[in-house]
């Protein structure tokens, strides 16, 4: 299995709207996402976060840095108003199929426990898109969820 890594730091991976004012604690988060075997091309992934309303919040990650292909992440382009500038320099290679990838971000403390929600879009050339392939809540136990049709499994931990 092939392993992709990619270290961001508070001030890129939390996009504008997830730096909160005031902001002084944050955690350090491990963000894991094994793709399944699909027999397709490489992923497009859009990692963001939305309050307990559905209200988006900001991008942590988007993987595949064609933005003409962004239309594809429809809840994430639904959420966003599809504005690349919410993912400029927040942004790494697909993913192919089989792969992992583990992203490690700082996270405010305010977003765990707080009703806020982890969406992962996903979305491949030539097969169906996956809006909403995973969303789960943030919480300080962390979490290890099964994923739909391009994600195997997605977990993180603090």
């Amino acid at each position: 299995m092939t392993t992709l890594s990619q270290v961001l730091t508070a001030s890129t991976a939390l996009a504008g709207a997830l730096v909160l004012p005031g902001l002084a604690e944050a955690r350090q988060v491990t963000l894991t996402t094994e793709l399944a075997n699909y027999g397709g091309d490489g992923a497009y992934l859009a990692f963001y976060v939305t309050d307990a309303s559905g209200k988006y919040m900001g991008s942590l990650w988007m993987s595949g840095g064609r933005s003409k292909y962004y239309r594809h992440l429809s809840g994430w382009e639904q959420a966003s108003g599809g504005d690349p500038a919410e993912v400029a320099g927040i942004t790494g290679a697909s993913v192919g199929q089989g792969q992992t990838l583990t992203l490690t971000l700082d996270l405010a403390d305010s977003l765990f426990d707080a009703g806020y929600v982890l969406h992962v879009d996903a979305a491949v050339e030539h097969m169906r898109d996956s809006p909403d392939e995973i969303a789960v809540p943030l919480t300080a136990a962390g979490v290890s969820a099964k994923g739909g049709t391009y994600i195997a499994k997605l977990s993180y931990k603090s």
